[in-house]
């Protein structure tokens, strides 16, 4: 098979500066990994592919990779595996390998011993054959590995012993259920026995790596079948705990048809995946019914109420266990703790429907522009659609939402915003006033504002009346 290079490097034409610079100083440099099995992949479709990174294997040492380039800079942090990474005019940064082999895994991460070693044995010590392509600097594409009938096949398989490529990398048993989403293939069965027989040691590798690949799945358009994957190949109950407890939770059938608790949140990411590839609104899916196995515990079997704060904790415990920065574990957390009462939104009080519709506002953006003004309310809804998509509700449930959020934002326009609301009426003008410190300062504020927002109360002469009448029925 014969790729267009130039296509292909149309984004990246110092790559081909490298390629050019070893070859003419008398080494041979190849295109290998993803550049080459996307373009592989693309031609096979009919497709046009071009390159996200570009990888360069070589049979040049890394110190004369570096005599090669003394034009450019050079970051050496991989040199003793045989990487250095050369920077381009433009600031994209290239990944030029030392063919080589490795041995002995002793951290399931990276190998206690490097060898430099030829082409071909460079291939055999990659993980899967579809990773394995390489591509000539004229783009002849070199299959050593068989990974080119894998790809028409649309497998996913481990180079040579599937469970030696999983001792030299553990996280590698993730990394197959990721290409398998990302690229839109299966598991190869020899492949996937070895990651039912080693999934235990998923958990030798550190919680920032596997967040990553996580994310990377939740990423693609097919993360419900990643999820489905990593629970029949078993490493879910190892990286997600929290959501491996959800298979075999009942629900009534008359509301989840689908089945289970697990069942339903594989089927809302699903859901998900034809419309959203924000890998955190995917955690917040993911997450969204966790706590219905407690809440079903502390009700005795009978009920699931309460499960959406129970899932919030939940929830939190595992992002922070992943990882994740602090304000993604409070968005996604916000989601999970909300999305049952932003279901029932139309039958709140105008007041409350534009605080909740207002947590996480960004004043910055067009009122009428919801997805930026309010992401975070957007963000409810979309967990919602997918919620009811996923059980016998479907747009009955959502769609008066839509609909409610279109009258509020026509509302709040009316009303000139939910800042106003703060403006007109402090705790300070309260305890001004007279109105002693205490609980019950903050729940006066709150009527007042709940009135203000609701366009009940419209200057701040009249926030002030309302606060002094319900002073004196406080007193």
């Amino acid at each position: 098979m014969q790729l267009h290079v130039e296509s292909l490097l149309a984004g990246h034409p110092f790559a081909g500066e490298i390629v050019r610079r070893l070859n003419g100083a008398g080494h041979t440099a190849v295109f290998v990994g993803g550049v080459v099995r996307d373009a592989v992949l693309a031609e096979l479709r009919g497709q046009r592919c071009v390159a996200q990174d570009v990888d360069i294997a070589t049979s040049a040492l890394p110190e004369e990779v570096k005599y090669l380039f003394p034009d450019r800079r050079i970051l050496s942090m991989g040199e003793g595996f045989g990487v250095v990474v050369v920077i381009a005019p433009g600031g994209q940064q290239f990944e030029v390998a030392t063919f080589r082999t490795e041995g002995g895994y002793s951290d399931g991460r990276r190998p206690d011993v490097v060898r430099w070693g030829l082409l071909a044995d460079d291939v055999q010590r990659r993980d899967f054959t579809v990773n394995g392509l390489v591509a000539t600097p004229d783009g002849e594409v070199l299959d050593l590995v068989g990974g080119i009938p894998d790809l028409k096949a649309g497998l996913v398989r481990a180079i040579g012993d599937p469970a030696t490529r999983f001792g030299e990398d553990h996280l590698r048993m993730l990394r197959a259920i990721r290409f398998a989403c990302q690229l839109g293939f299966a598991v190869e069965e020899q492949t996937a026995a070895a990651i039912r027989v080693h999934a235990a040691r998923i958990t030798e590798v550190s919680r920032e790596r596997i967040r990553d690949e996580l994310l990377r799945i939740l990423g693609t358009a097919r993360s419900g079948e990643g999820i489905d994957t990593l629970n029949r190949l078993g490493l879910l109950e190892h990286v997600l705990p929290e959501i491996a407890a959800l298979r075999g939770v009942p629900q009534p059938v008359e509301y989840h048809p689908e089945g289970d608790v697990f069942v339903h949140t594989v089927a809302a990411l699903r859901v998900a995946d034809g419309l959203w590839d924000v890998p955190r609104f995917k955690l917040a899916v993911l997450f969204h019914d966790v706590g219905k196995p407690p809440a079903l515990a502390r009700s005795g079997g009978d009920n699931m109420g309460g499960h959406c704060g129970l899932g919030a904790e939940i929830a939190a415990r595992a992002l922070i266990r992943l990882r994740l920065p602090k304000r993604d574990v409070e968005w996604i957390t916000h989601l999970v703790r909300e999305h049952m009462r932003v279901a029932r939104l139309p039958e709140m009080g105008v007041g409350k429907q534009v605080r909740l519709l207002g947590v996480g506002e960004d004043e910055m953006c067009p009122l009428g522009d919801l997805p930026r003004r309010f992401p975070l309310f957007a963000d409810l809804l979309r967990v919602v659609i997918c919620d009811a998509e996923a059980s016998a509700h479907h747009a009955q449930a959502w769609l008066p939402l839509l609909s409610r959020a279109v009258e509020l934002l026509v509302h709040l326009r009316r009303i000139h915003g939910i800042r106003q609301a703060r403006e007109f009426l402090t705790g300070d003008d309260l305890l001004a006033m007279g109105f002693p410190p205490g609980p019950r300062l903050g729940e006066v504020l709150d009527l007042v504002h709940e009135r203000i927002l609701a366009g009940e109360v419209s200057t701040r002469d009249e926030a002030l009346a309302h606060a002094r009448a319900l002073m004196r029925g406080h007193r």
